[in-house]
């Protein structure tokens, strides 16, 4: 039976069916009605078991509806924290974070790793080579910062992310270019530095732009959160069948 396995983050759902580890067919979604595409892709799809993890909390009433479409709903919000005691991981991290580090740990077991999520926020995690997890921290993403420089500064023009960015800036568009694309790449640089013995696997929107810039050996995974769910999705299933 088929499983649906849904990431809701600070921008977009992503979504995918799978059937043990296996993903099946992926769908993405960025707008308003975050509820009612969920549903809907829940009544179009009729999954077995729906996993559901939010970096929000899910109001009771939209639960009610979510488990009227399917009643088999694992819910992975800031109030149901507990799965998250099972994989030995902080319950301060939001579901997507730790949903990548779960996957980050079943591909590469036994190897310490170092974890960049390039996404709204930029995430750095580590993994030691026993699985354990090692802290992280969190900053601006790429495109976040490209607004916040014209967001906070009104004589600073809007700037896109540059295909080709300068490393030094002769105007000031590409000085914002350079500025901010530099600066994420030398902080990247200096996670791998600071930890030169760990796999580094980037995963996240922004993941492939900056892993081609990169000289050092980079795994991109680009649907590590959803692996980390399917392999939480097949656990649960499982246990429910002990």
């Amino acid at each position: 039976m088929q499983n649906l396995l849904i990431e809701t983050g600070n921008t977009a759902i992503k979504a995918a069916l799978s059937e043990g580890m296996t993903l099946g067919k992926t769908f993405r979604y960025q707008g308003e009605k975050k509820t009612e595409f969920i549903i809907s892709l829940i009544e179009k799809e009729k999954p077995s078991t729906v996993v559901l993890a939010s970096v929000y909390d899910i109001p009771a009433a939209d639960e009610k509806r979510m488990r009227k479409a399917c009643p088999d709903l694992l819910l992975l919000d800031p109030s149901h924290t507990e799965v998250l005691a099972r994989y030995g991981i902080p319950e301060y991290l939001t579901f997507d974070r730790a949903a990548a580090i779960i996957g980050t740990r079943y591909l590469f077991k036994d190897k310490p790793c170092t974890l960049m999520d390039f996404g709204t926020t930029l995430t750095v995690d580590f993994i030691g080579a026993d699985g354990t997890y090692q802290g992280g921290n969190i900053s601006l993403g790429c495109r976040t910062r490209f607004k916040a420089v014209n967001r906070y500064s009104k004589a600073l023009p809007s700037v896109n992310v540059p295909d080709n960015p300068p490393l030094t800036g002769m105007s000031t568009q590409s000085s914002i270019e350079a500025g901010v694309i530099s600066g994420i790449m030398f902080e990247i640089q200096g996670y791998i530095d600071s930890r030169p013995d760990n796999i580094v696997v980037f995963t996240g929107g922004d993941a492939n732009y900056f892993a081609k810039r990169m000289k050092n050996s980079i795994f991109v995974v680009c649907n590590l959160v959803l692996i980390g769910l399917a392999l939480i999705t097949d656990e649960y299933v499982e246990r429910k069948t002990l």
